[in-house]
């Protein structure tokens, strides 16, 4: 992997093993995550594996899954 940068083609990021939840639908309907080096954590479409992968620190993914776990997000959905 190269220069790494935030909506970068997924693509570009051919070292990174992505995983979903085991909770996403057959129609694609999820988000995939890798861990990268320097404490970073990818993100990307399902339904777009070669599009752009936004690229977090772990702690601001720590931060959205508190988030998710406490509720902070249920508006969103439903």
């Amino acid at each position: 992997m190269n220069l790494i940068y935030n909506g970068m083609p997924a693509s570009q990021l051919a070292a990174a093993e992505w995983q979903k939840s085991t909770l996403s639908t057959s129609q694609g309907n999820c988000m995939e995550f890798a861990r990268l080096p320097g404490n970073r954590i990818a993100v990307r479409n399902s339904r777009y594996p070669n599009g752009p992968a936004l690229i977090y620190t772990q702690a601001e993914i720590a931060a959205l899954v508190q988030g998710a776990k406490d509720g902070e997000f249920d508006n969103l959905v439903g």
